[in-house]
């Protein structure tokens, strides 16, 4: 086989796919898919997604999805389900089941089960007729013309098309939630949104000794040493209540070598950056590299409302926790 016939057959996987999922539009025009959609907003428990077999690997994936965007839901393995799993579902959940035939016997085996405990059933099914359908409060049609395998066998364009089902399901319900960048950081805890929209100020800045601060009769060079110390290529000037007055940079010492000045005698007062940039604490760290992005600055001093001195971040700090 030539590399011509090898981009063919992929290029063949890509189209059948792609008519799958454009031809879901007209089952999303259907009542079925609206009534699914209140069936979950209804739910004051949860949706328990099953399916067996690769339909089970798309289920576990729109379970994921939804328990992200706001719509609590997990997934039970319908062949574990009639060995006990059957108790994870409560009367206040929604069942999801998954089955491109309508017909697996696993799932087949548990509908009486679920029925008993008269908790609505959605099924996502390629066969309106089968058992599974029939049995449903609601059933959404992803039925496939062709499977994208060319022996017609291996679950390809029907699982795709549930796959993409399941995220129209997810994202109408998000939209209908209200569900914000917040609510998504915090389910993303760990994901760059998640540090963006949920690390604060507070949670990076260095605090008690390791704050780089002089006085205002500091000299320039015992100045150069505590930024030395700190490391922040900043400090700060504080006057006699530990009140910001200043910031004393990189930038600063630059334009004072420029000025041949002595750096033994003069002081940090008469050469510091007076009006300088602050943020306080319970700012979003997100925050505080937009302040640094947009005025060409590496560090900062925190301050709290009364002035007063109380930690120091820089671009390294956001960086090591990844906001950047």
């Amino acid at each position: 086989m030539n590399d011509r016939k090898l981009q063919e057959l992929a290029l063949a996987v890509i189209d059948t796919e792609a008519r799958a999922i454009i031809g879901l539009a007209a089952e999303i025009n259907q009542p079925t898919f609206i009534q699914a959609c209140r069936l979950m907003l209804a739910c004051e428990g949860r949706v328990v997604v099953t399916g067996m077999g690769k339909s089970g690997h798309i289920a576990g994936k729109i379970a994921a999805t939804l328990a992200s965007t706001g719509t609590p839901a997990f997934f039970v393995h319908p062949g574990e389900a009639s060995h006990g799993d059957l108790g994870m579902i409560t009367a206040a959940d929604v069942v999801l089941a998954l089955s491109n035939s309508g017909e697996t016997g696993e799932i087949v085996t548990i509908l009486p089960l679920i029925k008993r405990l008269n908790v609505p059933l959605i099924a996502m099914t390629g066969n309106p007729e089968s058992t599974l359908s029939r049995a449903a409060t609601a059933n959404i049609n992803v039925r496939v013309d062709k499977e994208a395998c060319p022996l017609g066998l291996a679950p390809t364009a029907s699982t795709t098309a549930a796959l993409a089902m399941g995220d129209a399901l997810a994202v109408a319900l998000l939209e209908s939630r209200g569900f914000t960048e917040e609510d998504f950081a915090r389910s993303h805890p760990g994901g760059t949104l998640g540090r963006r929209l949920l690390l604060l100020i507070d949670d990076l800045m260095h605090t008690g000794d390791a704050i780089p601060q002089v006085g205002l009769a500091t000299t320039l060079s015992d100045t150069l040493l505590e930024m030395t110390r700190k490391g922040l290529g900043m400090t700060a000037v504080v006057d006699e209540q530990g009140k910001l007055a200043g910031v004393f940079t990189d930038g600063d010492l630059r334009r004072t070598i420029d000025q041949k000045i002595d750096l033994h005698v003069a002081l940090v007062r008469d050469l510091m950056t007076a009006d300088c940039k602050t943020i306080h604490p319970g700012m979003l760290a997100a925050e505080a590299l937009q302040i640094m992005d947009s005025t060409k600055i590496s560090a900062l001093p925190v301050v709290n409302s009364e002035n007063e001195l109380v930690g120091a971040l820089n671009m390294h700090d956001l960086l090591r926790a990844g906001v950047v």
